[in-house]
């Protein structure tokens, strides 16, 4: 059925739903997962702000997103590990995260997506998941969405 599972996360409380949700799933399918965390790039320089300074914002925001993506694919490594799941993860850095989603799961051959949302009312609807609407809209592969 399923065997390669990309599982996009940001580290935030509903993450962890989504590493419980897709070990499970790929225990029982003896499947291996790897877990996606779309960064955006760093922000532009700002007017009067001088090259160097632009630099040494891109290398912090680079080591700060280097190191968040690290901390939430040791957690999720450690309980796939605890549950027999082939894991692995990287990052990927982009404005466009559905894109990014899509891409990943092509050049990693992944044939499931599983994604978190939540969706409160109209607001979030319209902003929150709009993301997991635009991946499922454009995506050629199943995507399980976890409420």
């Amino acid at each position: 059925m399923y065997r390669h599972l990309l599982v996009p996360l940001d580290g935030g409380e509903l993450s962890q739903h989504a590493v419980e949700a897709s070990i499970g799933l790929a225990r029982k399918l003896d499947a291996s997962i790897t877990a996606l965390i779309v960064e955006p790039p760093a922000p532009p320089p700002q007017i009067g702000h001088g090259a160097g300074g632009f630099v040494r914002r891109m290398e912090a925001h680079d080591r700060e997103i280097q190191a968040h993506a690290e901390r939430v694919f040791e957690a999720f490594g450690a309980q796939a590990d605890r549950a027999g799941v082939p894991f692995d993860g990287f990052y990927a850095r982009s404005n466009r995260i559905a894109d990014a989603i899509l891409a990943a799961a092509q050049e990693r051959g992944c044939d499931l997506i599983v994604m978190a949302t939540h969706v409160h009312g109209l607001f979030d609807e319209l902003l929150a998941a709009s993301n997991t609407k635009r991946v499922m809209a454009r995506s050629r592969l199943p995507l399980l969405v976890l409420h």
